[in-house]
């Protein structure tokens, strides 16, 4: 499994705590504004709110919550403000790093992303300097419920189709199926549609060559990557850095 894809693991176990502080809280109701101003209030014909709302539950946020920053996308407001932006650059020990952000200052939000960047022994790079060794995928958690992961995971084969380039790998007590962007919500329904409890979904970028850190470099690219997340413009955060298990399990 990538190291991005450890990343974007612990980041689902960290997302329940950073909940209670409100910080995903607004970010996803961003999301949610925007997606509805993009392609409308329907879900049903709106990928992208569809995938906004169920990251809303996965998080535990308020229906209320969802549907006021639904209403905002359909008012013009907020949404309509925000721009979004890719950053690239190399992290510390030459990590490729992707930075996705919605913001209403672009002048901001490019200073605090450059600082954040210089003061890890980073910098902020070109449009494509990193993201030509990316490509989108659709990853999604399987919890094993008490059953043996190996078992759940021979089982999950006979159920998702994964295309020539999907994948199914064993993650401590979860399943991760990762398939193309265009197999990912066929993907979901066959989970969900057989009694599978889908712990996560997301879309997300995986990278086709990683850097292998040790421990002491690990967490100077760590601290990067959740200082970059704090921000509160930031909504998702890609690297291509292998990270030692004992270091991802201190994490949080």
């Amino acid at each position: 499994m990538s190291g991005h894809s450890k990343w974007a693991g612990i980041k689902h176990k960290k997302a329940i705590v950073d909940a209670k502080r409100g910080q995903v809280f607004t970010k996803i109701a961003r999301e949610l504004s925007v997606s509805v101003r993009e392609g409308g209030p329907d879900p049903s014909s709106n990928f992208r709110l569809r995938l906004a709302i169920q990251k809303a539950r996965e998080v535990n946020m308020p229906a209320d919550n969802i549907d006021r920053a639904i209403q905002r996308g359909v008012g013009g407001k907020d949404g309509a403000q925000l721009e979004e932006i890719r950053y690239e650059g190399y992290g510390p020990h030459g990590v490729a790093v992707m930075v996705d952000v919605l913001t209403d200052n672009r002048n901001r939000t490019v200073a605090a992303i450059r600082n954040l960047f210089t003061r890890s022994g980073g910098s902020l790079g070109e449009t494509n300097s990193v993201g030509w060794m990316f490509s989108q995928q659709g990853v999604l958690r399987v919890a094993a419920a008490g059953r043996d992961p190996d078992e759940l995971a021979l089982e999950l084969l006979e159920v998702v189709d994964l295309g020539a380039d999907g994948d199914i790998t064993v993650a401590d007590d979860a399943v991760v199926v990762t398939v193309s962007p265009a197999q990912f919500e066929a993907a979901r329904t066959a989970l969900e549609g057989t009694g599978h409890t889908v712990e996560s979904g997301e879309l997300t970028m995986d990278p086709s060559t990683s850097v292998s850190l040790d421990a002491k470099q690990a967490t100077a690219v760590i601290r990067l990557l959740e200082n970059l997340e704090e921000d509160d413009d930031v909504q998702q955060v890609y690297a291509n850095a292998e990270i030692p298990d004992e270091i991802l399990e201190s994490v949080g």
